[in-house]
């Protein structure tokens, strides 16, 4: 009998059309029952690994619960479980959006809670199983660090150690190691639920693959030496691309990729190994970036990772056949427009004159020397924010401005969370991180340090000193910082709440409305 390994996941949501994806321990038919009717698909093997994405078309109403079969074997809902809903997504657009980044899958035991805090993700869960209708989001964005590659939960470093003792040590090595990681950070009773239950859109950041992916060329240089680095970013990329990327896609566009089609005509690793190589060697060749028109909204999820031009003198956050892309999303856009980048575009003043700063030096601006040890520096304190890619700031800045209207930045990794709007006020950079995976004390204050007051004169006078003219505008913040775990949601027209977790429920930390 075939067991169902990580989900069922809802992910693609529209208003008539919603996709649920799977992972199973055998080859099998994946059945889906929903309101009288039955929706079927095999699954395609990669790694010894068994996958499905059912689409259920043709919807007309919400589903008050579905189940799965495997070869006919009733396999969910669990017992016990409250039922797992698809709401459809209305015509005239989403009522509400969740957001958040950097979840750690530790366990939920004393001791992981006094290091990590309270899990707010699976808070939500049972926040939302108890909860009325009003309090659902029509769409979950998780962006970025869904996994943490190079900083595994105590059980997933105790399956590495039974498996082998070859480098990396204590990190994710190959595609098995990511199943297993995925398995991990998917399968807890509460965060099982809930992602059968909320459409999910995703995107990467660096720990989905390793701390300070693609930073810089010489970061790329230094992992390229290593024994062990091309086999896992070829397993990252891949272990993404089934199970975060896949259920991006609609069911038109997954019909019209020729890699899902490979996989399902039993190409197997073999395509998709192919596929990871060539999309690191060569970003243009694959774009992760992907947009979606939400009735009233466009959202534009941008990879801020792969799609990196890391030419010295001319690095950019996007290449050009990216930045065209996104060009085009953004003018073409008429209603509101929110914007998922997993790294922040607005960053506290002080600090992004001192990436402007960093960036400057290791492009030789004072000497080879200084470029050396600024090198070093960008990467000992992640210095490669939109600061760090000056030009992409300066051109998005810019473009963003020429709307004439309101734009949301929603974006996670920093470890804390706040509000900052331009001046003149129609970009917001709305900040929400970590889900589970909070700075400790010391780094709190070194953020608070260093990133406000007076580190905003001295940020800029060092950017001025490398000769960096200032940015398109000025901005400040507005709300927080706040540095515990967090889960935020924008309900429209423009409130924006952030919530921390007490125990398995959700209190509000603060709300603030914006002009959208």
């Amino acid at each position: 009998m075939p067991a169902l390994v990580v989900g069922p996941m809802l992910r693609h949501v529209d208003s008539a059309d919603a996709s649920i994806w799977v992972e199973t321990g055998e080859p099998c038919t994946v059945t889906v029952a929903a309101a009288g009717r039955s929706y079927r698909s095999p699954t395609f093997t990669v790694h010894g690994h068994h996958y499905a994405i059912v689409d259920l078309t043709g919807l007309s109403q919400d589903i008050d619960s579905y189940s799965v079969d495997l070869d006919g074997d009733p396999v969910w809902p669990l017992p016990g479980s409250p039922p797992s809903r698809i709401r459809l997504l209305p015509p005239e657009g989403p009522r509400r959006l969740a957001f958040g980044s950097c979840r750690t899958s530790v366990p939920h035991d004393a001791a992981h809670v006094r290091t990590h805090g309270e899990d707010v993700l699976r808070a939500y869960g049972g926040h939302l199983a108890d909860g009325g209708e009003e309090a659902w989001p029509d769409l979950l964005l998780l962006l970025g660090d869904q996994v943490y590659a190079d900083s595994p939960a105590p059980e997933m470093l105790e399956y590495i150690r039974a498996r082998r003792d070859t480098p990396p040590q204590g990190e994710i090595a190959d595609f098995e190691e990511y199943a297993e990681l995925y398995r991990l950070a998917w399968t807890d009773p509460e965060i099982r639920w809930l992602l059968s239950t909320v459409p999910t859109a995703m995107i990467f950041d660096d720990h989905d693959l390793r701390d300070d992916w693609n930073t810089s060329q010489p970061w790329r240089e230094q992992m390229a030496q290593t024994s062990w680095w091309r086999r896992r970013v070829i397993s990252g990329l891949g272990a993404y691309w089934i199970y975060q990327h896949l259920g991006n896609l609609s069911p038109a566009e997954r019909a019209a990729d020729p890699l899902y089609q490979a996989l399902l005509k039993g190409e197997g690793e073999d395509a998709l190994d192919a596929f990871a190589e060539r999309a690191d060697a060569e970003p243009s060749s694959n774009r992760w970036s992907y947009a979606r028109d939400l009735g009233h909204t466009r959202l534009i999820m941008i990879d801020t990772r792969c799609a990196r031009q890391l030419t010295p003198g001319d690095r950019r956050m996007l290449d050009p056949g990216e930045w065209a892309w996104l060009e085009e999303q953004v003018t073409t856009s008429t209603g509101r427009l929110v914007i998922g980048s997993s790294i922040p575009f607005l960053l506290p003043e002080g600090v992004h004159g001192v990436q402007n700063w960093n960036e400057a030096l290791c492009d030789g601006r004072w000497g080879a020397t200084v470029r050396r040890w600024s090198e070093k520096f960008r990467q000992a304190v992640d210095l490669e924010h939109w600061a760090a890619f000056r030009r992409s700031f300066e051109d998005l800045s810019r473009l963003l401005v020429s709307l004439g209207r309101p734009v949301l930045v929603l974006s996670g990794d920093v470890h804390f969370s706040y509000l900052a709007r331009s001046r003149p006020g129609q970009v917001y950079q709305v900040v929400c991180s970590p889900i589970r995976n909070p700075l400790s004390r010391l780094l709190r204050w070194a953020n608070v340090v260093t990133q406000f007051g007076i580190a905003t004169l001295a940020g800029g006078l060092l950017a001025r000193l490398a000769g960096v003219p200032r940015p398109p505008f000025r901005w400040r913040i507005t709300k927080g910082p706040w540095f515990q775990n967090a889960l935020a949601t924008l309900t429209f027209p423009g409130t924006i709440t952030w919530y921390e977790s007490t125990g398995n429920t959700l209190k509000p930390i603060d709300s603030v409305q914006v002009d959208s």
